[in-house]
């Protein structure tokens, strides 16, 4: 019997990577080589448990990626800019990998992309954490390199840390701070990620060169309180703040997360009906929120 291709999946042992590892190592039909940092600490343990086989590497170390790359089919490659807020950081790190795959023969790569805002826009938006991931996209082109890029959206995870309901000023209620007015905003689970790349790999004629906006759904700031409400029991309202009064709330980063909001409200290239096909039990909202209730619901 022939020994299975491996996919080298990149953190793994976080939320896009670990989506990813878990659905490839419950489908069997590729061998799973986990990427992470500390190959000791509990997930990176549990996917060991999981038939996965772990290894470490460092995007900033050339030697340990290419030890995680040398022998794979395939790859799953996601970066953070969050890690060290430098877009010309998350570009050398990508295209080190891109460089990688190309000379050690990868023959498909998804990778987890986002536009090039800055250069859609012709200069008038900076939206870092999705620009330099557009130029990766580039540059695996530029490189030849088979790749898949999918374009994530507005994750509702967020909606459970920094995206949350905030407190009105009736100290009663909440409003839900995301600057969209009435522009409908794409959301995903980021657990919803895994069966879909798991899809993109098995059918890389269909998939390799495409750019795939993965969204559950698209609904407006109202709708999506609307929905919290009825499930949550408290009142949760659209206060409809504008991008412009939202670049300059207290928080790091609230410019750039602005940005990002313009950009959401030109309404990207996410594919719905594509994303159902790619994963069918990608879960809407209603049904994400309603799996979440307990951990929505606390410190409301």
């Amino acid at each position: 019997m022939a020994a299975k291709k491996i996919v080298t999946v990149f953190g793994a042992t976080g939320a896009q990577g670990g989506s990813v590892a878990s659905a490839l190592l419950k489908d069997g039909t590729f061998a799973v080589r986990a990427v992470t940092r500390d190959i000791t600490k509990p997930a990176a343990l549990k996917l060991k448990e999981a038939g996965a086989e772990v290894v470490s590497a460092d995007l900033d170390n050339k030697k340990s990626l290419e030890a995680a790359l040398s022998g794979a089919y395939g790859a799953f490659v996601v970066t953070s800019f969050w890690d060290h807020f430098s877009k010309d950081k998350e570009v050398q790190q990508g295209k080190d990998i891109v460089d990688l795959c190309k000379r050690l023969g990868l023959q498909h790569v998804v990778y987890s992309g986002l536009e090039n805002v800055n250069k859609l826009t012709k200069g008038k938006l900076d939206v870092l954490h999705f620009d330099g991931k557009g130029e990766v996209e580039e540059y695996f082109r530029d490189k030849s390199c088979p790749m898949t890029s999918v374009r994530l959206s507005f994750y509702f995870e967020n909606f459970l840390t920094n995206g949350k309901p905030q407190k009105a000023k009736d100290g009663k209620s909440y409003e839900l701070v995301i600057p969209m007015c009435d522009v409908p905003m794409d959301g995903f689970s980021v657990s919803d990620l895994g069966p879909a790349v798991l899809s993109i790999l098995k059918s890389p004629k269909d998939y390799i060169g495409k750019d795939i906006g993965l969204s559950a759904e698209k609904l407006t700031v109202a709708q999506y309180a609307e929905i919290m409400s009825k499930v949550s029991g408290k009142t949760i309202t659209d206060p409809k703040i504008p991008p412009e009064v939202y670049e300059k709330l207290p928080f790091p980063g609230a410019e750039e997360m602005a940005n990002m909001f313009k950009f959401y409200q030109m309404v990207p290239d996410r594919d719905v009906a594509l994303t159902h096909k790619l994963n069918p039990h990608t879960k809407k909202f209603k049904q994400w929120l309603e799996d979440n209730k307990e951990a929505f619901n606390k410190d409301l």
